[in-house]
């Protein structure tokens, strides 16, 4: 995706409220969709920096588990998903681990955290899915988001 797609996504999935309770719904519909595409993730879902949902499906790992806060870190930081952050790297021809003056160990700018942006207030948290591919992550996030928006 370019970074235009990319923000017309994130504009696109904006949320009226964001609870703890559309966080565990949320959290398991990204984990249904999952297992309806026979796909193992981790996800994990904070509002307000504070965690309210993580599931590592069976076939995961601690490993997993390092990313995802990896990668929601990009998100606490510039309140963009992690995909559009490496796109726009990629795209001014540098890399985010090199030139970003944050810590790779840290910070990783590959698919699959994405903000959650409530509507006349800005972003509050982050939905961020592991266990596949930076851009499949990115796209189980997008899906599980758009599915709960549509109330499926």
């Amino acid at each position: 995706m370019n970074l235009n797609e990319l923000d017309r996504v994130e504009q696109d999935l904006e949320f009226i409220t964001f609870s703890h309770q559309d966080a565990l719904a949320l959290g398991n519909r990204i984990v249904q969709y999952a297992r309806e595409n026979n796909a193992a993730v981790a996800v994990h879902i904070e509002r307000n920096r504070v965690p309210v949902f993580t599931h590592l499906m069976d076939g995961t790992s601690e490993e997993n588990y390092v990313w995802l806060f990896r990668k929601k870190r990009i998100v606490d930081h510039y309140s963009r998903s992690s995909a559009y952050i490496e796109e726009r790297f990629i795209q001014s021809g540098a890399s985010h681990a090199e030139h970003s003056l944050l810590p790779a160990a840290d910070y990783q700018a590959v698919g699959g955290s994405f903000p959650i942006r409530v509507k006349n207030v800005g972003v509050v948290g982050s939905v961020t899915v592991g266990g596949l591919t930076g851009e499949l992550d990115h796209a189980y996030a997008v899906e599980g988001i758009r599915l709960f928006l549509l109330g499926k």
